[in-house]
């Protein structure tokens, strides 16, 4: 039955394309890397980027400007729209790129140099480094793109907050394209502590969501970028869509500045109303990518929103933060990445880590192997520190 919310989200509108397909991860560099990882039953043992080459992206003068979240985003981004085909400047593009906690390595290095040479030897570039809007600044500076520029900074919930808020400036009218994701690069000592001793992280070392034994998080490092394209102009030009966006929802928990609303209220609400946009109901969506984090709290919250919404009839749910970890503000953007691959390639990735489903979770979470399916319609969910709840749907293109 369709769910019982009036339709006031931000995609209903003109159609929104999805053009082009940028990652970077542990996986490697690029998406081919990310659903080569994501279709293999183990997870990358390191959650850390490694090396890679940026040179046509600038010289080393130009790189060292750039924090590495900043890189890590313009690198998924460089890939993105070279598949989407299109060239700039656009003058009416749109840029929102994201990040939760922006350039803390660059903060943390000045620092040191600030304690010992001296606050005349602190970079000029500290506060453009820094700045959690550089990445998505460099973004519209490197293509050309003069619409909106901004940065929404929802913790884990800031990669689908983005999709979706691009999305809206498409349908509205007032984007033809916009470049929509995240990245994050926060795996340094201070941020561990900090997640560790709030009893966040796993104390194995292992994301295993929505297990009997998960025990927390995994950090991770990425970025993933998505092209949005307003459909009709996507086909005058003979781009090649790759998925729609026609759904996505935001709302609070209003509960706690960590931990879920148990109730899953506002997940719940979140949910509905991103079907209700999208005009889909319940029984049109055939994959869950869910946010699962791998903590009891977290996993069990979003299992009881999930239920509640779909009833007896949850469709089967993944969390590739089995394979990646959780990258924060990424974390959403590359789970979009990862549900137009699956709409594409018709086969859901397995949750890495996850052996024994939690009886409490009662879902159908796919593990061991890839499982072919007709996915259609595809729900990605993601929650975030501070009760921000984001969701974003997705449709198959007909061939």
């Amino acid at each position: 039955m369709r769910v019982a919310v009036t339709p006031s989200g931000p995609v209903q509108g003109r159609r929104v394309a999805v053009t082009g397909l940028g990652a970077l991860s542990c996986a490697g560099v690029g998406v081919e890397a990310l659903w080569d990882a994501l279709m293999q039953p183990h997870a990358p043992e390191s959650k850390r980027i490694s090396g890679f080459d940026a040179s046509h992206l600038g010289g080393p003068k130009e790189l060292r400007r750039f924090d590495p979240f900043a890189l890590y985003a313009l690198m998924a981004a460089d890939e993105a729209w070279r598949h989407s085909g299109l060239s700039g400047p656009i003058d009416d593009a749109g840029s929102i790129v994201t990040t939760g906690i922006g350039g803390l390595q660059t903060v943390l290095e000045q620092d040191v140099i600030l304690t010992q040479k001296g606050p005349d030897r602190v970079s000029p570039f500290l506060v453009p480094m820094m700045m959690p809007n550089a990445a998505t600044a460099a973004v519209s500076m490197r293509f050309g793109l003069g619409g909106p520029c901004e940065t929404v900074t929802t913790a884990c919930a800031a990669g689908t907050h983005a999709i979706g808020n691009a999305a809206r400036l498409i349908a509205s009218g007032r984007c033809t394209v916009a470049v929509a994701g995240g990245a994050e690069a926060v795996i340094v000592e201070i941020a561990e502590a900090g997640f560790r001793n709030m009893t966040a992280l796993s104390n194995k070392d292992l994301s295993r969501p929505f297990d009997t034994n998960r025990d927390g998080f995994v950090m991770g490092e990425g970025a993933g970028i998505l092209i949005l394209e307003e459909w009709d102009h996507a086909i005058e030009r003979g781009a090649t869509i790759l998925a729609e966006v026609i759904g996505a929802a935001s709302t609070a928990d209003a509960h706690h500045i960590t931990a879920p609303d148990p109730s899953g209220r506002g997940a719940i609400r979140c949910m509905e109303l991103a079907l209700a946009d999208g005009e889909v109901t319940t029984s049109d969506v055939s994959h869950i990518n869910a946010h699962g984090t791998s903590t009891p709290l977290n996993d069990l919250a979003e299992s009881v929103a999930m239920r509640h919404v779909f009833g007896d009839a949850v469709p089967p749910v993944t969390s590739i933060k089995g394979h990646l970890g959780h990258s924060l503000a990424a974390a959403g953007a590359l789970e979009g990445v990862a549900s137009v691959l699956t709409l594409q390639q018709q086969l859901i990735p397995p949750t890495a880590g996850t052996v024994d489903v939690d009886p409490a979770v009662g879902l159908d979470v796919v593990i061991g192997a890839p499982r072919a399916a007709k996915v259609d319609v595809i729900l990605s969910n993601s929650f975030g520190f501070g009760g921000h709840n984001g969701s974003v749907v997705f449709r198959r293109v007909q061939p």
